[in-house]
């Protein structure tokens, strides 16, 4: 009788190398702390530690030309930037970080993700971790043991705290995009049902997260990835959110009056905003301050509190007031522009916005090209859902069918919303992790998974994009 360990059944075992990835966001669904690097971010490090060792093993270039470069552009930027630091400390934490989320993670994804099946294997993880934060949110909503927010603990934070409240906001956020992605592409029918429920669950704790920024980026690329499906299908989802708003808002009363106070506000930005919006207009003018100074280096990285107050106005209040969700009262300073574009303006100069925007650029046109050509196809083969993936004989494990549209959707609809929201936020927290990941699948989708013939086998379809990699 034979001790050795039964082998791991093909599928579960084809899924191994995605372990590290998924590990990601089941990291982040657990309480945080502030009192360093979080376990996301350590982890983080040691996948991107693993695949080199994995490249080591196979003997392979870890990346194409074109991916080489779409994804190293940054990089000049960030060495300018990180030569001008007021100091070494600054330099090299504000590089390491920037690499970690821009380059080293992204690539790490793009390396690891083989397939379509692996690609929705993590964006079924971000729907996942969005559900459980929301479920948190919620329940800080109604019980009132949420971050304050005029006087009132019932702004819903998740396990991120009142230190991040765009945390929270963020993981819904691009948790939704996934499942609205998956849900109007061609996958199997109880993968469409299952996202399209997910969806609609999530849209309760992004309202209650009282984030402008994220409503309107996620309202955006909602309504952009409906557009790309089909006028028809664009007006009948579009009924069906406006009637569940009034349902909710006016027949439950959920929320009605502070919603409607914070809608209102979007509006009033410029006649009439409240103090928070006048310091983001501070803090921004104080950014492009600074930019005119050092107009092509910037002031260098982890800069922009050291020159903040030399070019802000009078306007700017001392700090942001953060309580509630487990936090004591206390003042939080404004340490960044909430604004990633003016925040890179100004540390790392035109230089550094030109290379770090023109790689975003690169993945969007990129991506949403094959996202048409893959729209293109599924039109080809008709309406009907792509055919599931299962074993079959002489075929492999599974097979790589269909243009992978819900690949598409979600890929583009990721890299819509953080180009998006980087207009009312910047990176920061232990959040900034899922915009590490969000990117990666964009780069993956871009750069390696278009290219993809209807009809592979599993280890082949790896081997062939393993092998563009290479090339």
């Amino acid at each position: 009788m034979s001790l050795a360990p039964a082998p791991l059944p093909r599928r579960a075992a084809g899924l191994v190398p995605m372990l590290p990835l998924v590990a990601l966001p089941a990291l982040l669904a657990l309480p945080l702390t502030y009192d360093g690097a979080g376990p996301a971010d350590v982890v983080s490090g040691l996948v991107v530690v693993y695949c080199v060792i994995r490249l080591l093993r196979e003997r392979r270039r870890p990346l194409s030309p074109t991916a080489a470069v779409v994804l190293g552009l940054p990089v000049v930027g960030l060495a300018l930037a990180a030569m001008g630091a007021s100091s070494p400390e600054a330099g090299f934490t504000g590089l390491g970080r920037y690499l970690q989320v821009f380059v080293l993670v992204p690539a790490a994804v793009l390396i690891l993700v083989r397939d379509r099946t692996d690609f929705r294997v993590l964006a079924w993880s971000l729907v996942g971790l969005a559900l459980w934060q929301g479920a948190v949110g919620v329940h800080q909503y109604v019980t009132g043991t949420g971050a304050s927010y005029q006087g009132e603990g019932v702004r819903a934070v998740g396990t991120f705290g009142a230190h991040d409240v765009m945390g929270m906001a963020t993981a819904v956020s691009l948790g939704l995009v996934c499942a609205v992605g998956i849900a109007l592409g061609r996958a199997a029918v109880w993968q469409r049902v299952t996202a399209t429920g997910c969806a609609v669950a999530l849209l309760l704790p992004l309202a209650l997260s009282f984030s402008r920024g994220a409503w309107i980026a996620t309202a955006l690329t909602c309504a952009v990835q409906l557009v790309l499906t089909g006028l028809r299908r664009t007006l009948k989802v579009a009924l069906a959110v406006a009637a569940a708003g009034v349902v909710l808002t006016g027949g439950f009363g959920i929320g009605t009056a502070q919603l409607q106070e914070r809608i209102d506000s979007i509006a009033q930005v410029g006649d009439a905003p409240d103090q928070s919006v006048v310091d983001r207009y501070a803090l921004w003018a104080s950014a492009a301050g600074m930019w005119r100074e050092q107009p092509l280096t910037g002031v260098g990285l982890k800069g922009f509190p050291e020159y903040r107050d030399g070019h802000a106005t009078l306007a700017l209040s001392s700090g942001s007031e953060i309580a509630g969700a487990g936090t004591e009262y206390r003042k939080q300073a404004l340490l960044s522009p909430h604004n990633m574009y003016l925040l890179v303006l100004s540390e790392q100069g035109l230089i550094g916005l030109l290379a770090l925007a023109g790689g975003w650029l690169a993945l969007l046109v990129g991506g949403a090209r094959r996202l048409l050509r893959a729209r293109g196809r599924a039109r080809a083969r008709g309406d009907g859902p792509e055919p599931d993936r299962g074993p079959e004989p002489g075929r492999g494990p599974g097979l790589d069918r269909g243009p992978g549209l819900d690949c598409g959707l979600v890929a583009c609809g990721l890299l819509l919303w953080l180009l998006t929201d980087f207009m009312y936020g910047d990176i920061g927290g232990p959040s900034t992790m899922l915009i590490a990941l969000s990117l990666g699948l964009a780069a993956w989708w871009a750069l390696a998974g278009g290219e993809r013939e209807d009809a592979v086998p599993r280890g082949m379809a790896s081997e062939r994009v393993e092998g563009a990699a290479a090339r």
